[in-house]
C-alpha cells in the first residue's frame, strides 16, 4: 500500500500561479488537488484527454465550453477532452477540488485567450 498525505506534498510550479499539488501519478492516469483562494482563477485551458473535476471544500465557478455553473461540495463536474475549461473561486472562502486526467496525458496543456 502507498499513502500520501496532501499536507506532506510541495505545491508544484504551474502556468495558473495556484496552489496545486500531485497525489497521485503514473503512467497511466493523475490526480491533482488544486486550491484557490478567494478571488484566485486559472487560465483558460484545454487538456487533451477527459478530466473530473471533484468539488472536496468550498463553491466556485467551473466554465466547460460554453457552459459556466456555480458548484459546491461533493460535486463531480466531467470536462471531456480538446474542451476549454476553467474554474473562478468568487467567494470568499477556499475552493478546492480534486482533478482527474485518465488517460495521463501525452501532450501539453494549450491555454485559450480571455
Amino acid at each position: 500500500m502507498i499513502a500520501r498525505n496532501l499536507a506532506d506534498l510541495g505545491t508544484m510550479g504551474n502556468a495558473h500561479g495556484v496552489d496545486a499539488r500531485n497525489i497521485y501519478d503514473t503512467d497511466d492516469a493523475v490526480i491533482t488537488v488544486i486550491t484557490l483562494k478567494p478571488g484566485q482563477s486559472m487560465k483558460r485551458h484545454v487538456t487533451p484527454v477527459d478530466v473530473a473535476f471533484y468539488v472536496l471544500e468550498g463553491k466556485g465557478t467551473v466554465e466547460v465550453g460554453e457552459e459556466k455553473q456555480e458548484v459546491g461540495r461533493d460535486t463531480l463536474i466531467e470536462s471531456p477532452k480538446d474542451i476549454m475549461h476553467c474554474w473562478y473561486n468568487t467567494s470568499d472562502a477556499d475552493l478546492r477540488f480534486m482533478v482527474v486526467k485518465a488517460p495521463k496525458p501525452t501532450r501539453k496543456t494549450a491555454f485559450v485567450g480571455s
